[in-house]
């Protein structure tokens, strides 16, 4: 009788929707966001930093898109491990780069969740167009594996 008490608390330990955000987020792995856009991430060096590869669903061209490389960099995790984090995305098929930055969370079934924020420019011929050279926007990635 005595494991079968053993086993009924630890199944309501992992019930516990707070033993989830225990847990602490990994960057590390592939990667979706809602549009569709793959990215695959390395793992952290010593340093924090990072690298992987990002392949958009969508792009405002008629070129190929093709796989880009990505650089990053965590911040230290906090105490509740859900660390901060930005990373810069250099298109091959594009004259533009995008700079994400965003933090990773862990929903209720323990599931990590990146919410971010991005910049995209792009070249522009002069000055004076400036005010078209930027654009704005979010992805929330989840992760395939």
């Amino acid at each position: 009788m005595g494991s079968l008490s053993y086993y009924l608390l630890l199944a309501l330990a992992l019930l516990d929707p707070h033993a989830a955000a225990a847990r602490k987020c990994n960057l590390q792995g592939l990667w979706r966001n809602e549009l569709g856009s793959n990215m695959t991430l390395s793992a952290l060096d010593a340093s924090g930093t990072f690298s992987g590869s990002y392949h958009t669903a969508v792009a405002a061209t008629n070129k190929q898109i093709l796989e880009s490389p990505l650089q990053g960099a965590q911040q230290h995790p906090s105490a509740k491990g859900q660390p901060t984090f930005g990373f810069t995305v250099q298109w091959q098929f594009a004259d533009s780069t995008t700079a994400f930055v965003g933090q990773c969370f862990m929903d209720r079934r323990g599931k990590e969740i990146l919410e971010t924020m991005w910049l995209l420019r792009e070249e522009v011929p002069s000055r004076r167009d400036v005010w078209r050279a930027t654009r704005v926007g979010t992805s929330i990635f989840t992760r395939i594996k």
